[in-house]
């Protein structure tokens, strides 16, 4: 089972940028789905973006698309979420999970991002 560690959280403006970094042990991380998913106070997590383990291939959440990138460097057991032009509700604790099959492997402990208005 792969373990995860998120980096990168903080606070900025609205309209700044922010690159989320979720580093993974275990020696089969290219062949899990890596996501990022977030939950914002008194809400449920939601989805925010994946890509696949072989080809990258990428998919996004419709909130996010055009504005956040994901991307995954599996000789260094890394998938990234680079956030640009931050707006308020993307305010949230981002978290990194693994899926190897239908369900989530493991999940990260979290990263705070925080945007003002």
């Amino acid at each position: 089972q792969v373990q995860l560690a998120e980096s990168g959280g903080g606070s900025v403006q609205a309209g700044g940028s922010l690159r989320l970094t979720c580093a993974a042990s275990g020696r089969t991380f290219s062949m899990y789905y890596m996501s990022w998913f977030r939950q914002a106070p008194g809400k449920e997590r939601e989805f925010v973006a994946r890509i696949s383990g072989s080809d990258e291939t990428t998919y996004y959440a419709d909130s996010v698309k055009g504005r956040f990138t994901i991307s995954r460097d599996n000789t260094k057991n890394t998938v990234y979420l680079q956030m640009n032009n931050l707006k308020p509700e993307d305010t949230a604790v981002y978290y990194c999970g693994a899926r190897s099959g239908a369900k989530y492997d493991s999940w990260g402990q979290g990263t705070q991002v925080t945007v003002s208005s």
